[in-house]
């Protein structure tokens, strides 16, 4: 049975004290409400990762992730954070290829395969991002486009390795556009990119790969996208900065 994941990504948002207390809130909520077997991630900016492991530690449910990690293992790289770092302060999880690292930073698909390589090799398992712009959704393009990326990405690690990762796919066109995915368009996609990888790796190893949707989930519409059969999560912006919010996503399923 495929991980169900929900993940938080604050993004470039709240100072120290505020992320203490999300994380408490959180953390007490999980432990309090949660009675399935669901992952929850959190994905604070870097400096708050030690004090969201302290907050965090003991809980079953909750693991720490990062933002990103650089595509180098070491040396003079000003202002970049090494999967091996990431992994010396507990993370388990390390977001790859967000929508806005490619966009805003220019991150190729050569040096997001070396960032899923280094944090493999640091035992971190990379949330892989996948998706297109509104242009590519309205040119029809879109299957194409996505696919296209998981595979120049992807596609020359082993089914040993791809086993490690999870997948999420955000449709750039629906994250603060006001436009809305809906819950068929995300299952379509969904769909999609699992049937890539069967055709790639097998049908068992795509059958296990868990994919999540990162386009404006919020409580509203959580329980409509993740009754879809190839959502098996959500990757949580705006709404993983409200407590209440976001653990109201991860008891959607």
């Amino acid at each position: 049975m495929r991980k169900r994941i929900v993940a938080g990504n604050w993004k470039m948002n709240l100072t120290l004290e505020e992320g203490q207390k999300l994380t408490s809130e959180i953390t007490n909520m999980v432990n309090d409400e949660l009675n399935e077997e669901i992952t929850v991630v959190i994905n604070p900016p870097f400096p708050h990762m030690q004090a969201v492991k302290k907050l965090i530690d003991g809980s079953k449910n909750i693991f720490l992730g990062a933002q990103n990690c650089s595509d180098k293992a070491s040396g003079a790289f000003t202002g970049e954070v090494s999967a091996t770092i990431l992994a010396s302060f507990g993370a388990s999880y390390v977001i790859i290829g967000h929508s806005e690292r490619r966009e805003y930073f220019n991150e190729t698909n050569e040096q997001l395969t070396e960032k899923v390589k280094l944090a493999l090799s640091n035992n971190l398992t990379p949330i892989f991002c996948c998706g297109e712009p509104l242009e590519i959704r309205e040119a029809g393009t879109h299957e194409a486009y996505v696919t296209e990326q998981l595979t120049k990405a992807l596609f020359g690690f082993s089914a040993e390795e791809m086993q490690r990762l999870v997948l999420a796919y955000e449709p750039i066109w629906a994250i603060g556009t006001g436009r809305t995915a809906s819950s068929d368009q995300a299952q379509e996609m969904h769909a999609a990119i699992r049937n890539h990888f069967a055709a790639k790796y097998g049908d068992s190893l795509a059958a296990g790969l868990s994919i999540l949707y990162g386009g404006s989930c919020k409580p509203d519409n959580a329980q409509d996208l993740f009754s879809k059969p190839d959502v098996d999560g959500g990757l949580i912006g705006g709404a993983s900065l409200k407590s209440r919010d976001f653990v109201d996503i991860i008891k959607s399923f």
